[in-house]
C-alpha cells in the first residue's frame, strides 16, 4: 500500500523484504529529482571504507564518502545545505541542494569553509527509469515517509537510520527493527 506518493526531498525507505540486495538492503535514500522522466536518490546510511581525501589527494580533509547507489559508482556526487557558497546548486527541498561548482566546493574544503555537518559525497547514485519506481513500489519494495529531518538530515547516524525509520513506521514494522541483517545469523 502506498501511502505518499514518490517526490523531490522524500525518502524511499527499504522494506524488510530487500534481502541480499547489496545496495538497498536496509537503506534510506533520499529523492533528488523524480518527475516524468524517472527518479534520482542517494542512499545515506551506506558509508564506503574511504575517504574524500583517498579519491582526490589534494584534499586533505577526511569528509566520509558514501555508497549513491549502483548507477555511475565511478563518479562523484554531494548533497549539501550550503547554497550561498556553492554556486550552480539545484535545490531538491527545505534547504538540502544537490550538486554544484565542484572546484568551488574544492577550494572551500581546504580553505574550512565547509565542514562535513555541510556537505555529503557518494560514488554513483540511485536510479530508475519512467516508471520502475512506482512498479517498485508496487511490489512492496519501498516505504515512501517525509523527510522530517529537513536539511538537518545530515546529522542522523547511518548506523541507526534505518532502524529508527523501521520504528517510526510502527506495526509490523517494529518486530524487523531489532531482526538481523542477514537472516541466517537469527
Amino acid at each position: 500500500m502506498i501511502s505518499l506518493q514518490p517526490a523531490k526531498g522524500h525518502l524511499l525507505v527499504a522494506e524488510p523484504s530487500i534481502i541480499g540486495d547489496i545496495s538497498f538492503n536496509r537503506s534510506v535514500v533520499l529523492l533528488a529529482d523524480h518527475g516524468e522522466q524517472g527518479s534520482i536518490g542517494f542512499i545515506l546510511n551506506k558509508p564506503l571504507d574511504y575517504y574524500l581525501s583517498d579519491l582526490i589527494p589534494e584534499i586533505e580533509k577526511e569528509f566520509e564518502i558514501y555508497n549513491g547507489g549502483p548507477v555511475e559508482q565511478d563518479n562523484l556526487y554531494f548533497i549539501h545545505k550550503a547554497p550561498e557558497l556553492i554556486p550552480n546548486s539545484v535545490e531538491i527541498s527545505e534547504g538540502i541542494y544537490w550538486g554544484g561548482d565542484f572546484v568551488e566546493v574544492s577550494k572551500l574544503i581546504q580553505q574550512g569553509q565547509i565542514t562535513p555537518a555541510q556537505i555529503r559525497f557518494f560514488l554513483g547514485y540511485s536510479g530508475w527509469d519512467a516508471d520502475q519506481l512506482n512498479q517498485e513500489l508496487q511490489a512492496s519494495s519501498w516505504v515512501i515517509v517525509e523527510n522530517s529531518y529537513k536539511k538537518n538530515i545530515f546529522v542522523k547516524s547511518y548506523n541507526t537510520f534505518w532502524k529508527e525509520k523501521m520504528l517510526e513506521l510502527g506495526g509490523e514494522y517494529m518486530l524487523w527493527s531489532n531482526a538481523p541483517e542477514n537472516p541466517s545469523y537469527n
